[in-house]
């Protein structure tokens, strides 16, 4: 795991708490496009001093239309949904409290479109007001899940891409830096890329 993130210990406590998801500067994470569950698909979030923050364990379920964003005490965040009959390509993201009906936090939609190989999601949050907001997710790189989270007028969400090593070497297609911008979810911005992975089949 130390390839992974140098700092990395299943024993180090995170900076970034359920309570605390957005910061007022610029957050760095490694995303490892993998479970830490033996025989689970799935992926794993480190902060920058290599504590687990995020997870999905999709346990032992390839291509699954449910999965779950957990934080590292296995509290679900979000349940993201498969839409199916649904013309367009779609996955919904859920939150929920106790015993209270479940709420569309996010939706990500893959539009029609002719141009081969075009990777370009449209992306509605709802906010506590209830009033959307509106993100593109385009794909980039020769990762599979390389991306750049965007606002629609304009302006960086978060962007990821493969990691690089202190010595300039690429540790693989499945480990990224994803850099969040100031006062933006940790947790939605995870939840995006997750949607994104579950597009590309790489989750």
């Amino acid at each position: 795991m130390s390839k992974i993130h140098p700092k990395a210990t299943l024993d180090l406590p995170s900076l970034t708490t359920s309570r605390d998801r957005t910061s007022a500067k610029r957050e760095v994470f490694t995303v490892w496009m993998k479970s830490m569950i033996m025989n689970s698909k799935g992926c794993t979030v480190f902060d920058s001093s290599g504590g687990i923050v995020y997870r999905v364990d999709n346990y032992d379920c390839e291509r699954s239309s449910e999965v779950y964003l957990m934080d590292r005490g296995g509290k679900v965040l979000f349940t993201i949904l498969k839409k199916k009959y649904s013309l367009c390509k779609t996955w919904k993201g859920y939150g929920s409290t106790g015993s209270e009906e479940r709420r569309t936090l996010f939706q990500v939609k893959k539009p029609l479109s002719f141009k081969k190989g075009e990777s370009l999601y449209e992306v509605t949050v709802w906010t506590d007001k209830n009033q959307p907001s509106y993100f593109f997710i385009q794909g980039h790189g020769t990762s599979k899940s390389a991306c750049n989270i965007t606002k629609r007028l304009g302006g960086l969400i978060a962007e990821v891409k493969e990691k690089i090593s202190s010595s300039g070497v690429s540790l693989g297609g499945d480990v990224l830096t994803m850099s969040v911008e100031p006062k933006v979810d940790h947790s939605l911005a995870v939840g995006l890329l997750v949607v994104y992975g579950l597009f590309n089949r790489n989750l």
